[in-house]
């Protein structure tokens, strides 16, 4: 698999999972709604901010990024939440379980990066793995 195409499998996870954070923002419901509602905003409002960087890197590189929410359900490995009500203990399930696949994904295009020399890349996904590795520490210790 080449670079390219790596950032756009991460592209698509990234806007998968930026619709079930919405979706779940929407839905959450129990005793800690607020909280959970909140923090959901947060992280799709980071995890938006993400997409922007990763279409505009795949373009820097001389790539075209996918566009489409076809293109995306196509190559994402994120599975879309369904449309209902949920609570928190399996919303955060979930998120583990995400946050998981994303590190796993831009650790796998960070080596592929290196080893194609591309220090920009590399450098840019670094971010990425240190937000993933917190936000499972932190989801792993509220679940625990």
């Amino acid at each position: 698999m080449n670079l390219e195409q790596s950032l756009n499998e991460f592209l698509a996870d990234l806007n998968v999972f930026y619709r079930k954070l919405q979706n779940y923002h929407w839905n959450a419901q129990g005793k800690d709604f607020f909280r959970t509602h909140e923090k959901l905003e947060e992280l799709y409002n980071e995890v938006n901010e993400s997409i922007d960087e990763i279409a505009e890197h795949i373009l820097i590189l001389g790539g075209q990024p996918l566009g489409t929410l076809k293109d995306y359900l196509a190559v994402s490995t994120i599975q879309e939440a369904e449309n209902k009500k949920v609570k928190s203990d399996e919303i955060y399930s979930n998120l583990i379980k995400d946050f998981e696949t994303l590190l796993k994904k831009s650790t796998e295009i960070k080596e592929e990066a290196d080893k194609e020399n591309d220090y920009a890349t590399s450098a840019l996904i670094d971010e990425y793995i240190l937000s993933y590795g917190k936000h499972l520490w932190m989801l792993k210790h509220w679940s625990a």
